[in-house]
């Protein structure tokens, strides 16, 4: 399988820091954010590698990884996304890279504590559909959260008022061959963007998602706040450095699965 890292945007949240480079750039204590999505996926066996990115700083990946063997990186793609048109709206731009093959889709502000090779085992054996990585959370408010029924996810929510459950939609997606095809029958959303939860939505109505739960602490890095609990997390307690996803609870998804 590739990895696919999404690192396009232009970091509002974090301005001025983001005014003279990207978000996924900026230092999460000892290491440029970017080099926990790449370790993530190298821990999971993943050395063939895109970053999608944009904005005008998106030429300081290149100075900062050059063609990435220095980080054990057997084969490192760029690709440049124009405008800000979603994070479905970035994927679509990674079609020719995968060529076919199954991908794992990892957020460029997503920073895990353990690894994901159990999870990615089991999605090279799944014959079809996606795969998405859930964590419980305290404010389910500010994500994508899902809706369960017989321990099966039937829907995912995206920042609801009222949440079904506490587990939400990690930044750390897998996907068959069929993502680009859907990715191309989506609708903006209100915000103007195309979805990643209209993604996922789609492979829970056509009853082909399935799920794991991470194990041990997962952040993003996105805001001030969450830059700050990321460094701390990091520093206290490592990243990236050891392994574990806890056993699946799915299987399915979709009310016709």
């Amino acid at each position: 399988m590739k990895g696919v890292i999404l690192a396009g945007g232009l970091g509002t949240r974090l301005r001025p820091l983001t005014s003279v480079t990207n978000k996924h750039l900026l230092a999460v204590y000892d290491k440029p954010m970017i080099y926990y999505p790449i370790q993530c996926l190298l821990n999971a066996g993943v050395n063939e590698i895109l970053i999608v990115t944009g904005g005008e700083h998106a030429g300081d990946f290149l100075k900062l990884l050059g063609n990435g063997k220095s980080l054990g990186i057997k084969e490192l793609h760029y690709t440049y996304q124009e405008g800000e048109g979603g994070i479905a709206d970035a994927l679509k731009l990674a079609e020719d890279f995968a060529d076919g093959e199954k991908i794992i889709v990892v957020l460029g502000d997503n920073i895990i504590e353990k690894d994901i090779k159990r999870a990615v085992g089991d999605f090279f054996t799944q014959s079809s559909g996606a795969k998405i990585l859930l964590k419980e959370v305290d404010d389910p408010q500010r994500f994508g959260v899902v809706r369960f029924e017989n321990d099966r996810v039937v829907e995912i929510l995206e920042k609801p008022e009222n949440p079904p459950s506490n587990f939400a939609v990690t930044g750390i997606y897998m996907y068959d061959n069929d993502v680009f095809e859907i990715a191309r029958t989506l609708k903006p959303s209100a915000r103007g963007e195309l979805e990643i939860t209209d993604v996922n939505n789609a492979y829970i109505a056509r009853g082909d998602l399935t799920y794991e739960t991470l194990d041990g602490w997962w952040t993003d890095a996105g805001t001030f706040e969450s830059l700050y609990r990321a460094a701390k997390l990091v520093v206290e307690g490592g990243a990236n450095r050891c392994s574990g996803v806890n056993p699946r609870r799915e299987v399915g998804a979709g009310a016709g699965s």
